[in-house]
Formats: C-alpha cells, structure tokens, sequence
C-alpha cells in the first residue's frame, strides 16, 4: 500500500451557463470569485464564448492570468507591442505585476472559446514587472501510457517539466483517457489543486467520485506537507475520449481584494490602481 498521501475529491459542482450580451455570447464560472479563500493560491476561473470586441484594450494589477484556448482563434496584443495568435490547446500566461494593459480578441468571426484562470500574486510580488508568455500546445511534453496520455504545461509532472514559467509555481496538465483507463496523476502533496472536464465521463479520489463534461473539483491536499513528496489523485475514464485539465499551486496565505480588473490587499490599493490607471500610469492603449 502507497505511503503517499491519497486525494480525494472534496468538492464538486457543474459550471452554470448564462447568455450575455454581444459580443460576448456565453459565461460561466469554474472557480467562483466570492470563494478565493477556499482556492488560494487561485482567485477565480471564468469559461468565456465570445468574439472580437469583447475584452479590448484593459488593465490589469496584481495577480497572474493562465488562459487556456478550448476553441477558435484567441489574439493577443499588448501596450509593448506584444502580438500573436493561439489556437485550440494553447495557453497564454500573464503576469499583471504592477501595471499590464492588453487586449484579448476573437480573430475575424470567430467564436473564442476560453477558460481563463486567475492566480494571485503575493504582496511581495505585486510590483513585479508585467510579462507574458505563449505556450503552443505543440511545444508541451506528452507523456503516453496505456490508454491515454498527459501533456505538462506547466511544473514538473510525470517525469517531465512544462515550459510555463510563472511567477507563482503551479502545475498545469491535460489528460486524455479512453475507456476503462486507469491512471494515477502524482501532484506535489502540499498544493491545493481543482480540475475541470472538458469532455467524457470520469471517476476521481478515494470515493471514485463521478464526474462528467463541464464538471469541477477540489480535491484534499496535506496544508502542511512537503513541496518534494508527492500525493495521488486517482483518475478513472468510463468514456471513449475523456479529457481533463488539472491545476495545482501551494495557498499564499494572504488576504486579497478582488475588484474589477485588479487584485490588491486593501481596498485602498484598488482605488489607488483606478487613479493610476486613470492618469495614464498604465502605458498607452493595447491596439
């Protein structure tokens, strides 16, 4: 029997759907933002349908993004003049740091389908500088094993370590798992951690809890264990092609104010980044 400490699965929920007005379709939210404490070191994951003009030039301070692109083209551009294009299976990361300015577009008439997580940023940190990286799926290591397979974008998971560097460490994976296939995921055992199905039909934990499309988890960590031991997450697939993202980062442990496009400590910070923002403290316009 392991001696590793074995998850399970601690909460589960499926992502609510509301229409919104054009030109943003459809929202949903995998992580809801009232409830950080609960996901920390994560703040709130949004699921967005939407097409061009929907998330145009915008600020941004203090805290991480890590957008993965389920569907459709996503454009990047930035006040530095940063400009690219992803497609379905890759994955921006942000690091807002103290001033980041940007736009996220839809590319000609598509529909961009997104699950976009925000990861916060220690106090200590929120004055970094702002930075981006573009990891295309092609570029992250695939790990196969007997039915499936798991591509790393970030840490180092299953004997291999994804390109993603953020300022906060997490790990990021996708599974893919055919029928009946069984696989034990090893995550860092003191990371809280949360996936999210993309397709199929799947069991997690201990419990073999059932989860299918669209479903979320959180999963028990040990709070006060080892950044080098691992811990064990027990993945079933009960469909063809099951798919998985999964997410893991060690909790910061601070208060935090979400509002609007920011995330400080006090309230007085965020109404300090709207009068930054607003004299123009922030560079020029993303375009």
């Amino acid at each position: 029997m392991s001696d590793l400490f074995l998850r399970d699965v601690k909460e589960h929920w499926y992502v609510q759907y509301q229409e919104v007005g054009f030109p943003s379709i459809q929202k949903g939210w995998v992580l809801p933002v009232d409830c950080w404490y609960d996901f920390d070191p994560f703040i709130l994951m949004a699921e967005d349908w939407f097409k061009r003009g929907t998330f145009s030039d915008h600020p941004h301070r203090g805290f991480q993004t890590v957008t993965y692109v389920v569907d459709g083209r996503l454009e990047h551009i930035d006040n530095a003049g940063g400009r690219d294009i992803l497609e379905p299976g890759d994955v921006q990361y942000m690091n807002a740091g103290w001033a980041a300015r940007h736009a996220e577009e839809g590319v000609g008439d598509d529909i961009a389908h997104t699950l976009q997580l925000w990861l916060n940023l220690p106090k200590s940190l929120r004055k970094t500088e702002a930075s981006y990286q573009n990891v295309y799926s092609e570029d992250a290591p695939v790990v196969a094993f007997e039915g499936g397979a798991i591509k790393v974008f970030s840490g180092d998971i299953a004997g291999v370590k994804g390109p993603l560097e953020s300022v906060v460490p997490i790990t990021l994976s996708e599974l893919t798992l055919g029928k009946d296939t069984e696989y034990t995921l090893l995550l860092p055992e003191n990371h809280n951690a949360f996936l999210y199905v993309l397709s199929g039909d799947v069991e997690l934990g201990e419990s073999s809890v059932p989860l299918t499309k669209h479903g979320v988890a959180t999963l028990t960590f040990n709070e006060e264990g080892n950044e080098r031991r691992f811990s064990e997450l027990k993945i079933k697939s009960n469909s063809r092609r099951s798919k998985l993202l999964v997410y893991s980062g060690v909790p910061i442990k601070e208060e935090i104010v979400p509002y609007g496009p920011f995330v400080m400590n006090t309230m007085e910070e965020i109404k300090q980044a709207y009068r930054d923002f607003h004299e123009g403290k922030f560079g020029p316009p993303a375009r």
